[in-house]
């Protein structure tokens, strides 16, 4: 059978048995034995049945009857990490009021600039968090903690963790900072701590594997929707007009191919995972303004980088430094049309950093919310090295190392793809 994102290990850590009565009085708690099935094909789950395999599912996520923590005697911890993107502070918020209303957790630390705030020598002394100033933090984009990029001494942030009384910390941030928050976890579990570590996806590229959307992505891709719709405007606005829109996604292109969905007014999208050469694009491109007089273009970052590419550079998070594909392809198309004599007006748009610094939509601001209490019910619980994630319309409980095992991509085989090629009318192949 071909391997599936999920057939991984999906056990969660615990820190120990549960004994404590939850505080909170509800109607239903969520068992421990509650399971949300990766699935969703009936014949393939019959097919795991048949061979005698379990299907796949992850733990549900929810607030747990029993819980590990003495919420009388809990100190939390909250850092965000790595690019900003809409939502982080609805996140912060939710966090904060569901440890303080849900649990009465009276002491909680946002440390400052990401995970440098956990390593004393740099003297960045956390913020101390309350309901009253977490109420509208939701209105602003960015990060009211501030952020960083690239490791530090995972002994030394657990050394802190000690020295602050902390027995939660929340984790917000992308496969990275994940890695970062499993190296926490790692060094508490040999050192035999009672601390939780528990995390928040946040990556505006939507490609965590097992994790069906992550927060901030409709936000992103409505605006992005925006700048295209600018770019198709303007090309239609002229003879042989061109609009041009670079969009988010190193690795992964969601949000350029919901944006070619979203208006159907894309007529090339450039991504990651379906290579393209010059030689194909522009013959094409100049077959689409011959027959209709205008075109628009979408490429994500990370596309076309066998063209651009800067191999063996690397940011502060290990990342490598791409070559700016939106700039290329606007001389390079410039350069074809010049050379082929035809006239054109090209209009390059390139909102990245309007787009990753806006906040939160009020659905992306509901889904912060609650994966926010997800968070804390599972860290209150005693559960750890784990990611609170959401698959199937269910909130669930994903292993770090299974979340970060490999990077969430756009299938060329898949229906997504086939949607957005039949969307754009560009050729399957542009090699």
């Amino acid at each position: 059978m071909t391997e599936r994102e999920y057939d991984v290990d999906l056990t969660i850590d615990r820190l120990g048995k549960a004994k404590v009565s939850n505080p909170m009085r509800l109607a239903r708690f969520t068992p421990d034995d509650e399971r949300v099935i990766c699935e969703t094909n009936p014949a393939l789950i019959r097919r795991d049945l048949a061979a005698g395999r379990e299907p796949p599912s992850f733990e549900a996520a929810g607030p747990r009857e029993r819980l590990f923590f003495d919420p009388a005697q809990v100190r939390a911890g909250i850092v965000t990490c790595g690019g900003v993107c809409p939502g982080i502070n609805d996140v912060i918020r939710a966090i904060v009021l569901s440890l303080h209303h849900h649990y009465g957790v009276a002491t909680i630390f946002g440390f400052r600039f990401g995970y440098e705030g956990l390593v004393a020598a740099y003297g960045h002394e956390p913020k101390m968090l309350t309901p009253e100033n977490v109420e509208a933090i939701g209105e602003l984009g960015g990060t009211v903690l501030g952020t960083s990029r690239g490791n530090q001494d995972v002994g030394l942030i657990v050394d802190t963790l000690v020295e602050r009384g902390v027995s939660l910390l929340f984790t917000i941030g992308g496969d990275g900072t994940q890695r970062g928050a499993a190296a926490i976890a790692a060094e508490i579990e040999r050192r035999g701590l009672p601390i939780a570590v528990v995390g928040i996806p946040k990556t505006i590229d939507n490609d965590i594997s097992l994790i069906e959307r992550s927060f901030g992505f409709v936000t992103a891709t409505a605006e992005a929707r925006r700048a295209v719709q600018a770019a198709h405007n303007e090309a239609i606005a002229v003879r042989n007009g061109i609009g041009l829109v670079k969009l988010m996604g190193r690795e992964s292109g969601f949000i350029a191919a919901y944006s070619a969905l979203a208006d159907s007014q894309v007529n090339f999208c450039l991504v990651p995972e379906s290579p393209f050469t010059m030689e194909a694009l522009l013959p094409a491109l100049e077959e689409r303004l011959r027959q209709r007089g205008h075109a628009v273009i979408a490429v994500a970052e990370g596309a076309g980088q066998q063209l651009v590419g800067r191999e063996g550079e690397r940011d502060a998070s290990g990342n490598v430094k791409f070559g700016d594909i939106g700039l290329f392809l606007k001389s390079a198309i410039k350069e074809y049309f010049a050379r082929a004599g035809m006239p054109i007006s090209m209009k390059y748009i390139d909102p990245s950093y309007i787009i990753r610094s806006l906040p939160a939509n009020a659905y992306d601001s509901a889904y912060c919310l609650l994966l926010g209490f997800n968070a804390v019910h599972a860290a209150m619980s005693g559960r750890t090295n784990m990611l609170v994630g959401y698959w199937n319309n269910q909130y669930t409980h994903v292993p770090i190392p299974a979340a970060v095992r490999r990077r969430k991509q756009i299938d060329p085989d898949d229906w997504l793809w086939t949607n957005v090629l039949l969307a754009t009318g560009q050729p399957r192949d542009l090699t």
